[in-house]
């Protein structure tokens, strides 16, 4: 809530009804000792338009730089409307529905959004949401563990374009329980999967692909899906809901589809807001609803033939025996599900394939004016989304350092997470770029790596 509503006189008449003297006889269980006289850290109170200067200021110390980095956190628009809904007190302070009769407009809430996302992904059942992307990975590793039985290696085969953050969140989370994480070959041409020197998978009970991959790349996922399946391996799919507009959905890959499918919710009306709070999804095939992890909202009929919602399924730690959850770490991110679930419907399908369609070419426009500047190349061939990756003939991070002075984030350094590229750099176009500002870009990219070129010579 933007500010706290009660008067001086309110205040009065609550203490008097509950017979507390003042506000400090709320807390008169607290012994002395364990009080604070005083907090010598804190300033002096400020006036609301004091503290909006402040606000602003500090604000203003971070610019306004346009960003091009991506690499699983995007900037997109947000209508206004999003925000001023979800902020609303009845959404922005609910937060768990325990109790179905006294909440059934953030249970009818989250089952839409559960309905948003299985029509998004093509599969039959949604969770009410996770912690984030890269714990839904693993959140959906340990789910085909559970229900792929027949699969006793405990291996899961990674394609090439699976996020290195995935990676290493759900080797943390899993790999305690017995769990392996194997990478397939890649062909270092396209940066997919290799399928000439792709061998038996030696057991596993899944296989994961993202798509699109990290570094922008995009798998044949009919190939790839029936293999996985061939091998009698679940499929799990990583995908980015937005690209969904476009690209073929999870629940059509190959002859039967994908088995789970998991995900980064923040390009659905999240703000970037220095790395979260964001949100993970996760649908599955009905056949497996069993397993998911989280909690499942459902629709039914009342004795009056009304209709309401229910949890119908609520398979977690504070339901059930903690041995028998399907996660112990698993959170519905309930504000940030209403504020995606208030984006799609506003947008609609059509809206979001605009969006989609529109961060493709603008990243199309980007990496055409690129290529153009001597010295910069593309690390692999074929199509692509919203990101690419380049290769130059110096290091990243100087080039990085040069247009962030001159208020641009170029990109993604790929040194740590990819090595093996050499001079690698990760960039990201989303439909809030005007093509003037994509020019900007390419100017600023040319003038910095001409100068840095002289200077070496």
């Amino acid at each position: 809530m933007p500010f706290i509503p009660h008067t001086k006189k309110d205040t009065d008449e609550m203490l008097a009804a509950i017979g507390a003297a003042d506000i400090e006889a709320l807390f008169d269980e607290i012994p002395a000792k364990l009080r604070i006289g005083s907090l010598d850290g804190v300033p002096e109170a400020l006036s609301e338009m004091q503290i909006s200067r402040l606000m602003h200021k500090r604000a203003a110390e971070d610019g306004t730089p346009q960003c091009y980095i991506g690499a699983g956190a995007y900037e997109h628009h947000i209508p206004a409307a999003v925000w001023d809904i979800a902020t609303r007190g009845e959404f922005y302070s609910a937060y768990t529905p325990y109790q179905a009769e006294a909440s059934q407009g953030t249970l009818q809430c989250i089952y839409e959004y559960q309905s948003m996302i299985t029509a998004l992904t093509v599969l039959d059942v949604s969770n009410a949401s996770l912690y984030d992307g890269a714990s839904g990975l693993a959140e959906a590793a340990l789910m085909a563990v559970r229900s792929n039985r027949k699969a006793r290696s405990g291996r899961i085969l990674l394609a090439p374009g699976v996020s290195p953050v995935y990676q290493k969140v759900a080797t943390a989370i899993a790999s305690n329980q017995g769990i392996t994480f194997a990478s397939l070959p890649a062909d270092p041409v396209t940066g997919t999967t290799d399928f000439e020197r792709l061998d038996a998978g030696d057991d596993p009970v899944a296989v994961v692909i993202q798509q699109p991959g990290f570094l922008g790349t995009l798998e044949d996922v009919d190939r790839i899906t029936d293999w996985a399946h061939e091998q009698g391996a679940l499929v799990i799919a990583v995908v980015n809901p937005v690209s969904l507009a476009l690209l073929k959905a999870p629940g059509h890959w190959g002859r039967n589809g994908v088995d789970i499918a998991c995900g980064e919710g923040q390009p659905l009306g999240v703000p970037l807001s220095s790395g979260g709070p964001y949100f993970g999804f996760m649908t599955c095939r009905q056949q497996h609803v069993r397993q998911i992890p989280g909690r499942i909202v459902g629709r039914t009929t009342d004795l009056d033939g009304e209709s309401g919602f229910v949890l119908t399924l609520q398979a977690r730690e504070q339901h059930i025996r903690r041995s028998k959850a399907t996660s112990n770490i698993c959170t519905n991110q309930g504000l940030m599900v209403t504020a995606a679930t208030i984006y799609m419907s506003l947008l609609g399908f059509d809206g979001l394939a605009r969006v989609a369609a529109e961060a493709h070419r603008n990243t199309t426009r980007l990496v055409s004016g690129l290529l153009g500047i001597k010295g910069i190349s593309r690390c692999f061939e074929g199509p692509f989304f919203h990101e690419v990756a380049l290769q130059l003939e110096q290091p990243v991070a100087p080039v990085l350092e040069r247009l962030a002075d001159l208020d641009i984030l170029g990109g993604l350094d790929l040194k740590t997470s990819h090595p093996d590229l050499g001079h690698a750099l990760l960039v990201c176009a989303t439909e809030t770029k005007t093509d003037e500002d994509i020019d900007a870009y390419v100017s600023a990219m040319r003038n910095v790596l001409t100068t840095s070129a002289r200077k070496s010579a």
